[in-house]
């Protein structure tokens, strides 16, 4: 199926092909080759195994170093079994409980309640807890309680924002254990607060990073501290941290060490029970955060920059024929007959326009275009309409003869 070289598009760039070869596949200048792609992309996917593999690294190291972290029955540096080793020494027994109902249970007279990380508990369990300690006579110690739970387990104290800078300070106050122990690493998380008899000591910038809170009725009390430091293991020997460790935690003739973990759930309703995405720490959500950017960026950065179109020379002269019958093939294999019979009739009303005295841009208007073409030919029987702008023949056949009729056409308007 061709036409007339006369009536067709114009030529789209090809390349040439040696007799005898296997046909190569067609392929454009903006398709990629996996090769292609994989030169392109191979530094953003070695950047991101190496940070993942970095990260995965970090994690599985901190990981091992913070195993058992405040346990009293870990012996690993980060654990606490030191502490209640010399506490059982003195006749104080340790209990590990891991929910809010259990220390709840266990609040008393004689005991002394330690919560390891009180910022990881929902307000119901906050508020059991504060429940049961606020009308005890016992001791409850509260390690490093930040905005999240100092609210509701020390009324009246808040926690300053910016933590200390030194990690070894003196008592500063007159509590006993405090004057006793001497200097500590008692660095940390700093408070203020206006409770009335509150002991504040180990003072860093005029705000303590201890503070002892009287219970209501005046038998009991809180304690919260600003770092776990004096009751790590490796921490245990030095300065006065074992004297202030001993005397805080051995007061009462029983220790219950409260370490949350995800069985405190049961004690939550639906509405605070914590999703996946609640479990994760801040600093694991920052980096992922920041990673996300640092992948846009780099997506920007190697993305194709799309401009206007250029034209460029073919690397080989290619005939107008050679093209015209590759392109009559594609139409013939899509029985594209109607887009052949458009260029067709396109090609043709663009040539005869300026012979009739029509501009190009009003070449494709049949209330412009066919008027001028009757006065030149005044033929009666003769309906161009149906020629130059009618629908797309039925057959090979049809458009074949509309082809022939284009160029008859062409011919007598250039030869008129």
């Amino acid at each position: 199926m061709t036409g007339s070289t006369s009536s067709t598009e114009p030529p789209a760039p090809t390349t040439t092909q040696q007799p005898g070869t296997p046909p190569r596949p067609a392929s454009t200048s903006t398709s990629a080759t996996p090769r292609q792609l994989w030169t392109r992309t191979r530094g953003i996917v070695l950047a991101l195994v190496v940070l993942l593999a970095a990260a995965v690294a970090i994690a599985a190291v901190r990981s091992g170093a913070q195993h058992g972290r405040l346990d009293p029955r870990a012996a690993d540096p980060y654990g606490s079994r030191a502490v209640a080793e010399l506490l059982a020494d003195r006749g104080v027994s340790t209990r590990v409980v891991t929910t809010a109902e259990e220390a709840r249970s266990a609040a008393g007279a004689d005991t002394t309640l330690l919560v390891a990380n009180p910022d990881v508990l929902t307000d119901r369990q906050q508020s059991l807890l504060r429940k049961a300690t606020k009308d005890s006579e016992g001791r409850t110690v509260l390690v490093a309680p930040g905005a999240p739970s100092i609210g509701t387990l020390a009324p009246g104290v808040t926690a300053d924002g910016i933590p200390s800078t030194d990690s070894t300070l003196s008592p500063g106050c007159s509590l006993p254990a405090a004057r006793r122990a001497g200097t500590a690493d008692m660095g940390g998380i700093r408070y203020d607060t206006l409770v009335p008899d509150a002991e504040a000591c180990y003072p860093s910038d005029s705000l303590p990073s201890l503070l002892q809170l009287p219970t209501p009725r005046g038998q009991g009390d809180t304690v919260l501290l600003g770092a776990p430091d004096i009751l790590y293991n490796d921490r245990l020997d030095q300065h006065g941290n074992a004297s202030l460790a001993l005397q805080l935690l051995g007061s009462r003739p029983h220790l219950v060490w409260y370490l949350p973990s995800l069985a405190d759930d049961s004690a939550a309703t639906d509405d605070e029970r914590r999703g996946f995405f609640d479990l994760i720490p801040s600093g694991w959500a920052w980096g992922t955060l920041q990673l996300t950017v640092a992948a846009v960026l780099a997506a920007l950065w190697r993305a194709r920059r799309l401009g206007r179109l250029v034209p460029e020379r073919l690397p080989v002269a290619i005939r107008a024929s050679e093209t015209v019958e590759g392109r009559a093939r594609l139409y013939r294999k899509a029985n594209a007959r109607d887009r052949a019979a458009t260029a067709l009739r396109t090609a043709t009303r663009t040539r005869i326009a300026p012979l009739v005295g029509v501009s190009p841009t009003q070449a494709h208007a049949p209330e412009t275009l066919l008027p001028a073409l009757s006065t030149r030919f005044p033929s009666p029987d003769r309906d161009l309409l149906p020629l130059l702008f009618g629908p797309p023949p039925g057959n090979d056949a049809a458009l074949i003869a509309l082809a022939d009729q284009l160029d008859a056409l062409e011919r007598e308007v250039r030869h008129s």
